[in-house]
């Protein structure tokens, strides 16, 4: 006999209290489900359920078995569904949220040319720079950048890094020069990111060890990196950003890289998702799409 199907056997047979009822149940003859209880209980050796002529009980070894069972059986069918899902078209609602900027352009695209590819796909996605709560929002994917200060419950994987970059217009340049050593950014006027009165420092790696901190002179602070290009690009001082967002700037000689020997600091890019014993399709889809398509943004 079929190990797994005498397991579901005796375990409907226990919930339903009776043979003759799980014989009912599941389209068998009262015989067979006693045939397939014996078969357990002649493999394990050991009795399984006391019956009589009016009344059937578990023993105390038939009740931790019968438990361990139920598991087995969630489990069987648990791998099941997930082999149904692999082969089926992603579908329903994906709701994401994600960083403004960066998400409108390198996450964005990737994700809509996912729902082009299928159509039974719905993408419900939020442009913000809060920390939103998965359980308590309601997402089912959140993508973020730099350090992960809170993971209880979450799942995360890496999808990308950024590589950032110190720049000037040609035109700063001609007229301040340019630093050729991390030591000598404290001579130069810089746009600083800053959010929520937080000013984030530019940051330097070395080897194996925490990166250099620098703070460099500023009079101009701006919480939108987009909005420091532009002033970076109208000649108001050094900026550090990412390489994606003025890799066009640079290629059109609007911007210049600095520091050419420094190696580039590198933010990691990460897909979050609740912790679940089965991943859903759709959600698996899109972070494999961000994994495979975001360094090409990157470089």
């Amino acid at each position: 006999m079929d190990r797994l199907m005498s397991m579901s056997v005796f375990v409907r047979a226990v919930d339903l209290g009776s043979f003759a009822a799980a014989a009912a149940a599941l389209d068998l003859s009262g015989p067979m489900v006693g045939k397939h209880v014996q078969f357990l209980e002649e493999r394990l050796g050991v009795r399984l359920i006391n019956r009589t002529t009016r009344r059937q009980s578990l023993t105390e070894f038939g009740r931790a078995y019968y438990e361990r069972c139920q598991v087995v059986l969630a489990e069987a069918e648990a791998a099941d569904a997930l082999a149904a899902d692999h082969l089926s078209e992603p579908c329903g609602r994906l709701r994401v949220t994600m960083p403004a900027l960066f998400g409108r352009r390198c996450v964005a695209p990737i994700l809509l040319e996912l729902a082009r590819q299928y159509p039974m796909l719905e993408l419900d996605l939020s442009f913000g720079d809060r920390i939103a709560d998965l359980a308590e929002d309601g997402y089912d994917l959140a993508i973020r950048t730099g350090n992960l200060e809170d993971k209880a419950g979450l799942i995360a994987r890496r999808i990308a890094r950024q590589r950032m970059v110190v720049c000037a217009s040609p035109s700063y340049v001609e007229l301040h020069g340019r630093p050729s050593q991390i030591e000598d950014l404290s001579r130069y006027q810089a746009i600083i990111y800053s959010r929520s009165a937080r000013v984030r420092p530019w940051l330097f790696p070395r080897n194996d060890q925490p990166p250099v901190e620098v703070m460099p002179v500023s009079r101009l602070r701006l919480d939108d990196m987009d909005t420091i290009a532009d002033a970076a690009t109208a000649g108001m001082g050094l900026a550090w950003l990412p390489l994606w967002l003025i890799k066009e700037r640079i290629e059109a000689g609007m911007l210049v890289p600095l520091l050419p020997d420094q190696p580039e600091f590198l933010y990691d890019c990460y897909a979050l998702w609740l912790q679940t014993p089965h991943l859903p399709r759709k959600v698996r889809l899109a972070v494999d799409a961000l994994a495979a398509g975001l360094p090409k943004f990157m470089t």
